[in-house]
């Protein structure tokens, strides 16, 4: 009998280190990101190939997969980092390992000039922007997507009044004047981003001053990338805490994945292709009126875009092949190229010298205060209004976001890329709003 048991515990470890042998490899074998592990070491090989050979070729479908593979591999190394994981570790990596590389010089120069001019020539990011735009809305429920809208108001406008007062008053604590807090730190961070924030900020500025708004524009500019820094990490705190507090991820109204079109159909593989590609086409028309009439009006055009496709939702019945089409171009932007884009992001528009150049105590305590103030007024006042309060304080960090590429940055990080309709909705109208009073105030300042 002593025998017996001797040999059934011997068994029960011999199949025990079978089990732990074939989990390993299981892990060993699992994709990066998208990409099945040997793909992945066969675009690594061939980009090695491309720089020992002195030129990495510009053409889109190499491009494509270069910059897929990058990006995977840097969200892979943030999944790793104890504690950063947490903080939104992978977009955090991804975004500003390959800013580091460029300013270290550690990047061979025909990676990046190739990477930098494929980023450049095809504006990419728009592509990105409205693929996930117009298919979260098209997607969407129309009950939920006039409720969310209009009650996303209360807690992102209480949220950008006590963030302007805290973050202008923690300054003055911390020995700046209040001009220089709210002007120069505190608005840049929720104008909006770079191209449709700083630029018409800096002109306004410029203009009202009768100086160069280059000089105003390099001033500005590190708050607002590390203003967005700040907001990717507080969207994975965010996250965190929804998943250890189940009363914070259940309470209120709900603008989740759970009211999309995400259940199974009986639609054929043919029709599905069929209704991807009719809804791919309304995103690009759709994006090409928002260019339109920025050309004409100086418009945004993803927020031309936005609205245009809110009001298709609410006035136009769709189908609900198109409507399948649409979540299906949501899905597959979401998950295939969100972190191909972010690091295009930290190549081309995170310069690594501004971040570091405002690492200041004072710099980075007030940037801090103020997007946790966004973020806490939205989780207390979301509550409140009867939003989901860990999707409300989301959005409310949006408002901080540098545009489109940083509303993916935060959303990528709260794991709520679905957000992205009333994410753009913080950061385009916030943002508008913010510069037009701001410019109002300064103008009265200066006189």
């Amino acid at each position: 009998m002593q025998n017996f048991i001797h040999y059934a515990k011997r068994c029960q470890s011999w199949l025990s280190s079978i089990q732990t042998r074939v989990s390993l490899q299981k892990q060993a074998r699992r994709p990066i990101g998208m990409i099945p592990l040997p793909v992945f070491g066969l675009i690594w090989l061939c980009v090695l190939s491309f720089i020992a050979l002195g030129e990495v070729p510009g053409e889109l479908s190499v491009m494509l997969a270069v910059v897929a593979v990058l990006g995977f591999s840097c969200a892979e190394i943030g999944k790793h980092i104890p504690v950063l994981r947490y903080l939104g570790g992978p977009v955090m990596v991804t975004v500003l390992l390959p800013s580091y590389w460029v300013h270290s010089e550690l990047m061979p120069m025909e990676l990046e000039s190739s990477i930098r001019a494929f980023w450049e020539n095809t504006n990419i990011l728009y592509l990105f922007t409205a693929a996930v735009v117009v298919g979260g809305i098209l997607s969407m429920e129309r009950g939920l997507l006039i409720k969310g809208f209009v009650k996303l108001f209360v807690p992102l406008a209480a949220g950008s009044v006590a963030a302007t007062i805290v973050g202008t008053l923690t300054g003055m604590a911390l020995g700046l004047s209040a001009h220089h807090t709210f002007f120069y730190i505190v608005v840049p961070i929720m104008a909006g981003g770079l191209g449709e924030g700083a630029i018409p900020l800096t002109l306004g500025y410029a203009a009202i001053l009768q100086t160069s708004q280059p000089e105003l524009f390099a001033q500005v500019m590190p708050p607002i990338v590390l203003g967005n820094l700040t907001a990717v990490a507080c969207a994975g705190v965010l996250h965190r805490l929804g998943q250890l507090n189940s009363d914070l991820s259940q309470l209120g109204q709900k603008l989740s994945a759970g009211h999309l079109k995400s259940r199974p159909t009986d639609s054929t593989p043919a029709a599905l292709m069929e209704s991807l590609a009719s809804v791919g086409m309304v995103a690009l028309s759709l994006y090409m009126v928002g260019v339109l009439v920025h050309q004409l009006t100086g418009w945004p055009a993803p927020l031309v875009m936005l609205g245009l496709a809110v009001l298709i939702k609410l006035t136009v019945t769709l189908s609900s092949g198109l409507e399948e089409g649409a979540y299906l171009m949501h899905h597959f932007f979401t998950q295939a190229a969100a972190y191909p884009i972010l690091f295009g992001m930290g190549l081309t528009l995170t310069p690594w010298q501004a971040l570091v150049s405002v690492l200041t105590p004072v710099y980075l305590i007030t940037i801090v205060v103020t997007v946790l103030t966004l973020a806490l007024v939205g989780l207390i006042v979301g509550r409140w209004a009867g939003l989901n309060p860990i999707e409300s304080a989301i959005i409310n960090v949006c408002h901080s976001g540098m545009g489109s590429v940083g509303d993916m940055a935060i959303l990528t990080s709260a794991h709520r890329m679905h957000l992205m309709p009333f994410a753009q909705l913080a950061t385009r109208m916030g943002g508008a709003l913010t510069i037009v009073i701001a410019l109002m105030m300064f103008s009265v300042y200066q006189n």
